[in-house]
C-alpha cells in the first residue's frame, strides 16, 4: 500500500498519515519477518527548529492477520511521549548530539510497544518494551556528526526477543507525484496525453525527503 497525502482527511494530520507499509523476510534472519510502517509524508529533513516527530496523541498499530480470514490475530501498538529537557529554549538541540542521552538534545521522544493477541481492543495484551528511545532527526554535520551511530543505538530488543526501531528515515518509495497529479500522466508517455507535452524521464518526487518509520522484526510463526 502507498499513500502520500492522497486521502483528503488524513492529509490534515500528517503524523498519523501512513505513507507505505512493507513486509519482507529478514535477509539477516530468514526465520523472521520485518515489517515497516512509514508516516509523515514528504517530510523535509531540514525542517527546523520544530522538526517532525511521531504524534504523542496517536495510537500507531501494526495489525497482523496470519491465517487469511481478514481478522486480526496479533497487533503491535506503539505509543510515543515527547520529553523536553530545557523548557527555556525553543531549540531542538543546543550543541552536537553524540549519544541518545546527550543533554544538548532538548526534544527527545520515547515509546512503548504492546503486543495484543486476538481482537486489538479486547484481546490479551503484553507490554514488550517501555521508555524506548528514538534517535534524533538527522539535523546536519554539526548537530549530528555521527548520525549512523545514533540510529544504530536506537535499535531496541524487546522482552520477547523481537527487534524494533522508530525514527526518521530516508523516503525509499519512488513516485513521480508532480506528473501523476498533473491531470494523470506519466512523463515518458505525456506526449500521448489529451493535453500533450514532450516526453521526458520520470522524476523521483520523494527523493531527498524523509519519513518517520516504525520497524519491527518478529518471528514468522
Amino acid at each position: 500500500m502507498t499513500s502520500h497525502r492522497e486521502a483528503p482527511k488524513i492529509s490534515k494530520d500528517p503524523v498519523a498519515d501512513n505513507t507505505d507499509l512493507y513486509a519482507f523476510v529478514s535477509p539477516d534472519k530468514p526465520d523472521s519477518v520485518t515489517i515497516l510502517a512509514n508516516y509523515v509524508p514528504l517530510e523535509e529533513p531540514a525542517g527546523g527548529p520544530n522538526f517532525n516527530a511521531f504524534g504523542d496523541d496517536v495510537l500507531y498499530e501494526i495489525i497482523i492477520d496470519n491465517n487469511g480470514d481478514g481478522i486480526e490475530n496479533i497487533t503491535y501498538q506503539f505509543r510515543f511521549k515527547t520529553k523536553i529537557g530545557n523548557p527555556d529554549t525553543f531549540l531542538y538541540n543546543t550543541g552536537p548530539i553524540t549519544s541518545l542521552s546527550d543533554s544538548s538534545w532538548n526534544v527527545k521522544q520515547f515509546y512503548s510497544v504492546t503486543k495484543v493477541r486476538g481482537p486489538r481492543r479486547s484481546g490479551s495484551s503484553t507490554v514488550l518494551g517501555n521508555n524506548l528511545p528514538t534517535p534524533p532527526v538527522n539535523i546536519g554535520p554539526r548537530s549530528t556528526p555521527n548520525y549512523t551511530d545514533l540510529a544504530n543505538a536506537a535499535v531496541n530488543t524487546l522482552s520477547d526477543g523481537s527487534n524494533v526501531f522508530a525514527g526518521q528515515r530516508d523516503e525509499a518509495f519512488y513516485v513521480d507525484l508532480g506528473s501523476i497529479f498533473d491531470l494523470g500522466t506519466l512523463r515518458p508517455f505525456q506526449n500521448l496525453h489529451l493535453i500533450p507535452t514532450p516526453a521526458a524521464p520520470g522524476v523521483d518526487t520523494t527523493k531527498g525527503f524523509s519519513v518517520h518509520s516504525i520497524a519491527i522484526r518478529v518471528p514468522k510463526s
